[in-house]
């Protein structure tokens, strides 16, 4: 959010340079006033500009996806180790355990975003109204509206992927209510559609991944967000508007979360040291190896992905690995096969003996990253619960001795994902030959034999392997209807690495949660919040929720 007051300060500055201008006829003089925003085109991006500092809000640097931490770290993929009552901590593993803590109060302060978006919404309407009372030209208006329409059509996403229905308000504001019901949600999805459909129609046709919204931006949200409502022919159209830009797969996976060398990126959201907008991605995620030196407020490792989380991946020749070895309490001598899978494991999760840093990951009992029983080891400092850590989307040459802060992209959409989306619409019209055609495509590029047939299976686990840790694996399971199966009653897993003389290892495998998952189906639809419910008498709570 630091960006809206670089963006605020630049205002301030702009009418203080203008102010003895009489002709201008600003008033007041010590601030950037509707007048003189929405007369100049330099001043009206820089209040456009206001509203790119949520685009972070879609991914994993962001706690609006979740106050608690990673989405993910609700499901099977991910486990935070820190018994600490915090955020990062115990806390999300509080959330998948499910039971009387998912109170409406409870569940609307770690996982709501009511208040914070429709706070969003009411200053994109006021935005889009100035820009209509304007005197900027056409081609300028339209591109604007574009913009702020994206914004609005992303706000109306995420309320609707929560709560499946919202109240729906555009730039008339006279027509802003204490009092009002829900709208409908075909209403609501169909707004995000044509707001989304302005944008793309609207915004640049352009392949540059950062700076100003493009069309391909625009597409690709809409490719995502008309999945949630099944408007399988909004997708599919979507899909095959951004494919048509020239967007190309980046050939080496793991350079597909980076700025150089990405070629699949449709929007980079891009962060500066200099310019103090930053993220804590790596004070969280890096290894606690890489924290060990006095004076670090962060010392990595709060989260770590599973061993359940790797079994999911096939080796470089697409077969399936039998781990039943590993499943051992005892303990094995036996060496897992990480090196035999495929490229997008080698790129996602840090494992015993991984290359990292110019070291080697140590992720056992006393070694440099080190090993933590769950519960037992309360606070972990770093050391992992699960025997892996976190690699894609951490930066492997962030300088810890210079700064905690991290300022690594946030790809906000890329063209893999566009195309499983595209997959997925295209089995829904009946077309599973294209469908195969896309999965394919997406498997190809990490050299992985493609499949010969469509299946809702072979789709699902694409996307779990492609996307991970992106933040999209709790929702699609949610919207596919298979979270309270997928997530109750199921316990995470870890390999507990020891090493022993001569440079072996013992691996035992272990449960890392001590109580079952559990995912309530009143968590497909998360509760209105209690302010709404006071302040408005035309909407009451959910009938799951009362």
């Amino acid at each position: 959010m630091k960006t809206r007051y670089i963006i605020a300060s630049l205002l301030i500055a702009a009418s203080g340079l203008t102010s003895c201008n009489s002709f201008l006829d600003i008033d007041p003089t010590d601030q950037a006033s509707d007048k003189l925003v929405w007369s100049n085109t330099k001043y009206a991006e820089l209040a456009i500009n206001y509203f790119y500092a949520d685009i972070p809000y879609l991914g994993s640097f962001s706690s609006y996806q979740c106050l608690a931490g990673l989405t993910e770290g609700l499901t099977d993929e991910f486990k935070y180790g820190n018994m600490n009552y915090n955020a990062e901590c115990y806390i999300p593993n509080e959330i998948s355990y499910g039971g009387i803590v998912l109170t409406p109060s409870y569940t609307d302060t770690y996982m709501g975003v009511w208040e914070t978006t429709y706070e969003e919404i009411r200053r994109v309407n006021e935005a889009l109204a100035k820009l209509k009372n304007s005197s900027f030209d056409e081609s300028v208006k339209k591109q604007y509206e574009g913009e702020l329409r994206f914004f609005r059509g992303m706000y109306y996403f995420e309320l609707l992927k929560r709560y499946g229905q919202a109240i729906i308000y555009d730039d008339d504001l006279s027509k802003i209510t204490t009092d009002h019901a829900l709208d409908t949600a075909d209403d609501c999805w169909n707004y995000v559609y044509e707001d989304l459909l302005y944008a793309g129609q609207n915004l640049p046709n352009s392949t540059t991944n950062n700076g100003r919204l493009t069309s391909g931006a625009a597409y690709a949200l809409m490719s995502r967000a008309m999945l949630y409502c099944k408007n399988w022919k909004a997708v599919k159209e979507a899909a095959e508007a951004v494919t048509s830009m020239g967007y190309k797969l980046t050939a080496n996976y793991a350079d597909a979360f980076k700025a150089s060398g990405n070629t699949e990126a449709i929007y980079m959201y891009s962060y500066s040291a200099d310019a103090s907008v930053t993220h804590n991605f790596d004070g969280y995620y890096a290894p606690g190896g890489d924290h060990k030196k006095a004076g670090m407020t962060m010392y990595g490792g709060y989260g770590t992905p599973t061993q359940d989380m790797v079994e999911e991946y096939e080796k470089s020749d697409g077969s399936k690995v039998d781990w039943s070895t590993w499943h051992t309490t005892e303990g094995t001598l036996e060496n897992p096969p990480y090196d035999e899978l495929e490229p997008r494991f080698q790129a996602t999760i840090l494992y015993n003996g991984a290359s990292w840093r110019k070291r080697t990951i140590e992720p056992y009992v006393d070694g440099t990253d080190g090993w933590a029983t769950w519960k037992t080891d309360a606070v972990t400092e770093g050391r992992t619960t699960t025997g892996y850590y976190l690699r894609k989307l951490v930066d492997e040459n962030h300088d810890f001795s210079i700064t905690q802060n991290s300022t690594q992209p946030w790809v906000a959409f890329r063209l893999a994902e566009v195309l499983l989306n595209e997959a997925e619409a295209c089995h829904n019209l009946g077309d599973d030959t294209k469908a195969v055609e896309l999965i394919n495509q997406v498997r190809s590029r990490v050299g992985l034999p493609g499949i010969k047939s469509y299946s809702d299976e072979a789709l699902r686990h694409e996307r779990k392997v492609e996307l991970a840790y992106e933040g999209l694996y709790y929702w699609d399971m949610r919207r596919w209807g298979l979270a309270t199966s997928a997530f109750t009653g199921i316990r995470r897993h870890g390999l507990k690495i020891e090493k022993l003389a001569e440079g072996k290892f013992r691996y035992t495998y272990v449960d890392v949660d001590d109580e079952n998952l559990n995912y309530p189906a009143k968590m497909n639809r998360l509760p209105i919040p209690e302010k709404e419910l006071n302040n408005n008498k035309d909407i009451e709570q959910f009938s799951e929720w009362k």
